[in-house]
């Protein structure tokens, strides 16, 4: 196990960096009782940080998996209407809202799909309101990870239980950079870094991005006004800094909805709603999935796709390099917080409002008549490799490269 001090530097890294927390503000944490340690020490900081309350909304990997086995699907469509208003409560509070994951990638493997399916779809639909609150910056609010055994022992299926999770603290405290001496400056530094990306980028104004690899031979049209985002976001109305993602290795925009065409190959496992989604294809044209297949998940795959309309079409787009230090490790980590910043990504279902400029103004007709795609979804996953060519096309027309072998192609000092 990780020192306290180990620990307590993680737990500021969260508060500090992560949400952001300010004094006499709310916090709102999600996490799992096997994560109950580490929240308490999160806790007790946010506490000394000056924090108005914190409220701690515990799941359980077990129970989870239990109330799936035995509740029958109607029951699963029933989302408490008292649920929904304390998401809500905390969002119209201008809470911070941090999320301490920690879940066994397999722990649905084997139940009803349907069930599941129905049961994300009810949770989606009462959390739009929240999920607003949140894709639009309206509250700061982060996502970190810690081990539990079944997540450790999924990425190092060698060793016993002790060395597995030993191993998997090892490899977070490095990639979010919690073995630094100052992990608050390193992260300051790191947000500069992915500032010059995003900046360059917006510059640029491509139209349209071309991705060619094995198996991927995709084109992806960009809206108008798009901005890319990356590193460090800012509360809508205040301006307050946060991270909404530990690790983060991503720069990423809003693709057109109904620009899409061709096909992509996964490159990574899919942890999907506590299945495994692995080696899948998905062929676009104008935008929406025409066809797909998946060695492993298909059925969870076809569930996901049919959640509604939106969840066939794409609602972000990321470009990270291949020398992301999680993508250097060499590991797979079945968990989409890690693999999405190991490599390139796609994302299915809901957009960013506000990666499109003025967004967060708009309302749902105003963003589809500029291509920006709503959903109940918005699910991760992951294309790129050391194998990945990218062409940005200019808007005179113009083709120039914007990754090469998996790494940039372009400049930005």
């Amino acid at each position: 196990m990780p020192s306290i001090n180990q620990l307590e530097k993680y737990a500021e890294l969260a508060l500090r960096t992560g949400v952001n927390l300010q004094k006499d503000q709310k916090l709102m944490i999600n996490s799992t009782i096997d994560g109950a340690d580490f929240t308490r020490i999160v806790v007790k900081k946010a506490y000394e940080m000056g924090a108005e309350d914190v409220h701690i909304n515990w799941s359980d990997d077990q129970l989870t998996r239990l109330r799936y086995e035995h509740v029958e699907q109607k029951v699963l469509e029933e989302v408490p209407e008292w649920q929904r208003d304390m998401f809500n409560y905390f969002g119209e509070e201008g809470a911070a809202v941090l999320s301490i994951r920690s879940t066994d990638p397999d722990l649905l493997k084997g139940l009803d799909g349907k069930k599941i399916a129905a049961a994300n779809k009810a949770r989606s639909k009462a959390m739009a309101k929240f999920r607003d609150y949140t894709m639009n910056d309206r509250i700061q609010w982060s996502i970190v990870s810690i081990p539990i055994p079944a997540w450790a022992a999924k990425i190092f299926p060698n060793e016993n239980e002790e060395n597995a999770v030993a191993k998997l603290w090892e490899q977070i405290f490095s990639i979010v950079r919690v073995d630094q001496e100052d992990p608050v400056a390193a992260w300051d530094q790191h947000n500069q870094t992915l500032a010059k990306a995003r900046d360059f980028l917006n510059n640029k104004k491509y139209s349209k991005l071309v991705y060619k690899a094995p198996g991927t031979d995709l084109e992806v049209d960009l809206p108008k006004g798009h901005l890319w985002k990356g590193g460090a976001s800012k509360t809508e109305k205040q301006g307050i800094p946060f991270n909404a993602n530990m690790p983060t290795e991503e720069v990423f925009t809003v693709p057109h909805k109904y620009g899409v065409n061709g096909k992509v190959s996964s490159t990574k496992p899919l942890n999907y709603s506590g299945n495994v989604i692995e080696n899948f294809t998905l062929t676009f044209k104008d935008g929406k999935v025409v066809d797909f297949t998946a060695e492993e998940g298909e059925e969870t795959l076809k569930h996901l796709l049919d959640t509604d309309e939106g969840s066939l079409r794409l609602g972000e787009l990321a470009l990270v390099p291949h020398e992301s230090p999680i993508s250097q490790s060499g590991l797979i980590f079945y968990n989409t917080l890690y693999d999405e910043n190991a490599s390139c990504h796609l994302a299915l279902g809901k957009a960013y409002p506000n990666s499109l400029d003025g967004g967060s103004d708009m309302n749902q007709e105003q963003l589809d008549d500029h291509g920006v795609n709503d959903s109940l979804n918005h699910v991760d996953f992951m294309m790129g490799s050391g194998e990945i060519d990218i062409d940005g096309v200019l808007e005179d027309g113009t083709t120039e490269p914007v990754m090469r072998n998996g790494s940039w192609a372009l400049s930005f000092e």
